[in-house]
C-alpha cells in the first residue's frame, strides 16, 4: 500500500534538504534514489499505469529501430546487387559499340542490319557472369537464341581474367585494307598453327572459315566481314562452334556483326536446379541452394539421357578432327538441354584447344600448384625446381564430366544398377592424363558408362 502522506512529507523534506549548506548530504539517512523511486512502480500504487507506458512505449521503439534497421540493411544490399547487376549487364553499351563500327563500313555481318537497322534483333534476359563477356537471351526475327558480346578492350594472357586474347587495342583492325584473300587466308591458317598446333587438315577449317565468313552468301568475303571473322577467331568458343558445327550437342551460329554472336537458344540453361530472381537468391544460403536445386531435376531417366549427352560431347573434344580441347570449367551452369532431354552447351568459353593452353602455361611462374590453374578445371603442377608450371594438364576431360554427373546420377538411381553406376563413376573420377593407357581406359570406361546408361533408359519413354 502506498501511503499519501508519506509521499507529501517526503516531497516536503526534500524541498527543505535542499536549502541545507553545502556537505550536507541529501539524503541523511542514508535513503536511496532507488529507494524513493520503488513506490512509483510497485503494484498497487497510483504511478503503475504510467510505468506500464513507459515500458510499452520502450518496447515499441525498440521494435521501430530495429525494423528500420533490418529496412535500411536489406536496401543497402539491393542496392548494392542492383549496382553489380548494371556493371555486369551492359548490353546498351555493346550495341552501341558495334552499331557504331558497322554504320561506319568497319564491320560487316548476317546480324548487322537486323542489330542496327530494322532492330529485329532483341536483347532479353541478362545471363553475364562477367562484364567483359555479356550474354543475353534475345530474339531474332521471331527466332530464340543467345547473344553474346565482348567488352574487354585489351590484350589479356594472364589467367586472372582471360586465357584468350580479346578485340585488339585498336577494334577491329585486322585485316587492313588491300588485303587480299590469299593473304586472309594465310593469317588464319597461321593462327590456327598457333591454337591448334600442327595439324595436317588445317587448310580444310580455312576454307570452312571462309564459308562461315561469307555472311550474305554472294561468294565473297567483303572488308567487313572479314575483320568481323578475324575479331571471333579470337574466341575459343566461336571457333569450336564451326568446328563442331555438325555435331548434336554443339549450339548451332546463327549469325553475327563484328564480335558479337547469336547461337542457337536452348530451353533450360542449367543442368539442374530452377531460376529464381537475383532479390531473392540474395537471402539463400548457397548449401541450401544446392540441396534444392538437386531437388528440382528432371526423372532419372531423363537424367540419364542428359548425361549420356555429356559423354558423347566428351567424345567430340576429346582428340576431335583438329586436336584436343580442354573443358576448363565442367559446372552446371554451362550445360543446358532441349525439351526433348538431349544436351546442349551453354558456355564453351572455356573450352580451349590443347596446344594454346599448353603454350601459355608452361613458363608461368608459380609457387604452389594452386598457381598452375585456368578456369576451376584446369590444373598443371608446379616444378619446384625450377619454380615454373608444368604443360600437362592432371586431369582428362572426362574425370571432370564424371565429378559433375556423380551426385546428379546417384539421386534416385534405380537400385538393381546403383552400385554398378556407382563403382564406374568412382572408377572414371580417378583416371588421370599421366596414367599408363591412359587414352584405352578412357575410352573403355565412357563406352562402359554409356551401354550401362542406355540399357536401363532403352525401353523407355525419355529414350
Amino acid at each position: 500500500m502506498c501511503d499519501h502522506h508519506g509521499e507529501e512529507s517526503l516531497s516536503g523534506s526534500l524541498a527543505e534538504e535542499t536549502l541545507l549548506p553545502p556537505g550536507w548530504s541529501l539524503f541523511p539517512l542514508g535513503l536511496s534514489p532507488e529507494w524513493m523511486a520503488e513506490p512509483l512502480c510497485g503494484a498497487g500504487c497510483i504511478g503503475w499505469p504510467a510505468c506500464s507506458m513507459a515500458r510499452f512505449s520502450y518496447v515499441r521503439m525498440k521494435y521501430l529501430f530495429f525494423s528500420w534497421l533490418a529496412v535500411f540493411v536489406g536496401s543497402w544490399i539491393i542496392y548494392v546487387q542492383y549496382s553489380t547487376y548494371t556493371e555486369l549487364c551492359r548490353g546498351k553499351d555493346c550495341k552501341k559499340i558495334i552499331c557504331d563500327k558497322y554504320k561506319t563500313g568497319v564491320i560487316d555481318g548476317p546480324a548487322c542490319n537486323s542489330l542496327c537497322v530494322t532492330e529485329t534483333l532483341y536483347f532479353g534476359k541478362c545471363l553475364s557472369t562477367k562484364p567483359s563477356n555479356q550474354m543475353y537471351l534475345g530474339i531474332w526475327d521471331n527466332l530464340p537464341g543467345v547473344v553474346k558480346c565482348q567488352m574487354e578492350q585489351a590484350l589479356h594472357l594472364d589467367f586472372g581474367t582471360e586465357l584468350e586474347p580479346r578485340k585488339e587495342i585498336v577494334l577491329f583492325d585486322k585485316p587492313t585494307r588491300g588485303t587480299t584473300v590469299q593473304k586472309f587466308k594465310e593469317m588464319v591458317y597461321s593462327l590456327f598453327k598457333a591454337k591448334l598446333g600442327d595439324q595436317g587438315n588445317l587448310s580444310e577449317l580455312v576454307n570452312l572459315i571462309l564459308t562461315v565468313a561469307d555472311g550474305d552468301k554472294d561468294g565473297q568475303v567483303s572488308l567487313g566481314e572479314a575483320k568481323s571473322t578475324w575479331a571471333l577467331l579470337q574466341l575459343n568458343e566461336f571457333l569450336l562452334m564451326v568446328i563442331l558445327q555438325d555435331k548434336e550437342h554443339t549450339p548451332k551460329l546463327m549469325g553475327f556483326c563484328g564480335d558479337l554472336y547469336v547461337m542457337e537458344s536452348v530451353e533450360y540453361t542449367s543442368l539442374y536446379g530452377i531460376s529464381l530472381p537475383w532479390v531473392i537468391e540474395l537471402f539463400i544460403p548457397s548449401g541450401f541452394r544446392r540441396s534444392m536445386d538437386q531437388l528440382f531435376t528432371p526423372s532419372w531417366p531423363r537424367k540419364a539421357k542428359i548425361a549420356i549427352g555429356l559423354l558423347e560431347f566428351v567424345e567430340d573434344v576429346f582428340h576431335g578432327p583438329y586436336g584436343n580441347f580442354l573443358m576448363c570449367d565442367t559446372s552446371a551452369k554451362n550445360l543446358g538441354y532441349n525439351d526433348k532431354y538431349d544436351l546442349k552447351m551453354v558456355d564453351m568459353r572455356k573450352i580451349v584447344p590443347e596446344t594454346n593452353l599448353k603454350e601459355l602455361i608452361k613458363d608461368r611462374h608459380c609457387e604452389s600448384d594452386l598457381d598452375c590453374v585456368y578456369g576451376t578445371d584446369c590444373r598443371t603442377s608446379c616444378d619446384q625446381s625450377t619454380m615454373k608450371c608444368t604443360s600437362e594438364v592432371i586431369q582428362p576431360n572426362l574425370a571432370k564430366a564424371c565429378q559433375l554427373l556423380k551426385d546428379y546420377l546417384l539421386r534416385g538411381a534405380p537400385s538393381e544398377i546403383r552400385e554398378e553406376l556407382e563403382k564406374q563413376l568412382y572408377s572414371c573420377i580417378a583416371l588421370k592424363v599421366t596414367a599408363n593407357q591412359m587414352e584405352m581406359e578412357h575410352s573403355l570406361i565412357l563406352n562402359n558408362l554409356k551401354t550401362l546408361l542406355w540399357k536401363k533408359i532403352s525401353y523407355t519413354n525419355d529414350s
